[in-house]
C-alpha cells in the first residue's frame, strides 16, 4: 500500500500543478491514496467550496488542514465537505468539520486519517497526545492504516508526538513550517516519521508569501498585508509504503520538483 501525502497547498497555481502532476505521479509511484494538506490553498489562507471540489474530483483522497483553515468567510466549507476536509481533531467541540475519518482507498484497503494541531507556539489547544491517543484506540477497530498529519511549529513536539505513536500508526507527517525536512525515517516499532513535508506552492517567497511584503513585515513591526508569490512553483510530499495487514511502515521518500524536472528525470528513489 502506498499513499502519497502531498505537501501545504498554497495558491492556486499550487492547485494546478498538482492536477497536472498528479495522473503521472500516481503510476510512476504505484500510489494507491492521495492525501493533501490544503489550508493555505486560497490565497494562503483557507480553500474555497470550488478548490475542494476540484481536488476531489481530480484524484486527491483526503484533505487535512491546519490552524488556517478558519478564514470566516470559508468556514463553511468544513460542513460541506465533512469528512473529506479535515480540521485539527483538538479544536474544542462545537467547531465545524472533523478532525478524522476513515475512507476505502480505490482499491478496497481501509485507510484512517487524522488531523492534530500542535500547541507550542500555536493557540493552546486541548492536547493532541491525549486526544490523538484516544482517536487511534478507536481507529484502530477498523484498520491497522492511520495516518496522522500533525500540524505543528515546534520539531520537538512533533519529534515527540511520533515517538508517542510509534508501533499504533502508520505515519506521523509534520505540516506547517512550510520547509520540507530530510530526516524522514521509520522508527523501531514501524511507524513513517518526517518532520515537515515541505510546502507546493511559489518557492521564490517567504514560506509562499511574496518576498517583499514579507520583509517589510517584519522590518515595519506593523501590519502588512501578506499577498502569494508567483514564482518556480515546486511539488513537495512524501510517499510511504505500508504493509498494509500490520499497518506498519516499510519505507519514506521525499519528493521535491517542478513540472520541468519531473518530466525530464526518473524520480523512482
Amino acid at each position: 500500500m502506498r499513499i502519497l501525502f502531498i505537501a501545504d497547498l498554497v495558491g492556486e497555481s499550487a492547485i494546478d500543478l498538482v492536477l497536472d502532476l498528479l495522473p503521472r505521479i500516481k503510476r510512476q509511484f504505484e500510489i494507491d491514496f492521495v492525501i493533501a494538506n490544503a489550508e493555505n490553498a486560497d490565497k494562503g489562507k483557507g480553500i474555497t467550496v470550488q478548490q475542494v471540489q476540484r481536488l476531489k474530483e481530480n484524484g486527491v483522497d483526503c484533505l487535512t488542514s491546519g490552524n488556517h483553515i478558519w478564514e470566516p468567510r470559508k468556514r463553511e466549507v468544513l460542513s460541506k465537505f465533512q469528512g473529506y476536509l479535515l480540521r485539527p481533531l483538538n479544536y474544542p467541540p462545537g467547531n465545524l468539520g472533523r478532525g478524522s475519518a476513515v475512507f476505502d482507498a480505490p482499491n478496497g484497503i481501509r485507510v484512517a486519517v487524522i488531523n492534530l494541531q500542535g500547541r507550542s507556539f500555536m493557540f493552546p489547544l486541548d492536547c493532541p497526545f491525549r486526544l490523538g491517543e484516544e482517536e487511534i484506540r478507536r481507529l484502530r477497530r477498523q484498520t491497522p492504516i492511520i495516518i496522522v498529519d500533525f500540524h505543528a511549529e515546534a520539531t520537538a513536539e512533533k519529534q515527540a508526538l511520533a515517538w508517542y505513536f510509534d508501533g499504533r500508526v502508520s505515519a506521523v507527517i509534520g505540516t506547517h513550517t512550510h520547509v520540507q525536512t530530510a530526516d524522514e525515517r521509520i522508527l523501531p516499532n514501524g511507524t513513517a516519521y518526517i518532520t515537515d513535508a515541505g510546502m507546493t506552492g511559489p518557492f521564490d517567497s517567504v514560506i509562499g508569501m511574496d518576498t517583499q511584503k514579507a520583509i517589510q513585515r517584519f522590518i515595519m513591526q506593523s501590519h502588512v498585508y501578506y499577498a502569494i508569490a508567483r514564482e518556480n512553483i515546486r511539488f513537495n510530499g512524501v510517499v510511504v509504503e505500508i504493509d498494509a495487514g500490520t499497518g506498519k511502515a516499510r519505507s519514506i521518500f521525499r519528493l521535491n520538483f517542478n513540472k520541468i524536472e519531473f518530466s525530464h528525470e526518473s524520480r523512482n528513489p
